[in-house]
């Protein structure tokens, strides 16, 4: 038969040993791609995270076009040109006032559209396109604003 007191000993030995282990001082490794810091270095410079302006009317022809980072919504993306062109048609028909860009990458043609400041523009537009176009999709990419 066992005593209660040898067993309450080989506890307290045991959580001791544990507690022990638990208390040492270890250095922390951290493992991280250094890609990761150029890209938060990158976002951070080209304030794409700002909030828009307010929304003013600027007449495109007497402006000056410059280019920023900013997001755009692509409607379309397939290898079918004439798709792609029609799509392009169609969103032009619905909104007359935002800009379209169509570019090709080997072996798929994209339809892009807006010059947004924000993502947050951007992802407005995307939900309301949602029930009009497939795949839908917000990108972060080089845009024009007009000054």
């Amino acid at each position: 038969m066992v005593k209660k007191g040898s067993v309450f000993i080989a506890l307290l030995v045991c959580f001791s040993c544990i507690a022990s282990f638990a208390q040492q001082p270890g250095e922390v490794e951290v493992v991280a791609d250094p890609l990761i810091s150029l890209m938060q270095r990158n976002r951070k410079g080209t304030n794409i995270t700002a909030t828009a302006t307010p929304n003013r009317v600027i007449d495109k022809k007497t402006a000056t076009r410059t280019t920023a980072m900013g997001f755009r919504v692509q409607i379309y993306s397939g290898s079918d040109r004439t798709e792609a062109y029609a799509e392009q048609a169609r969103f032009k028909k619905l909104y007359k006032d935002i800009d379209t860009y169509l570019s090709y990458e080997e072996p798929n043609y994209r339809v892009k559209v807006g010059d947004f400041r924000s993502r947050s523009e951007a992802q407005d537009l995307m939900q309301g396109l949602r029930r009009q176009f497939h795949n839908v999709f917000v990108f972060t990419e080089e845009i024009y604003i007009y000054q």
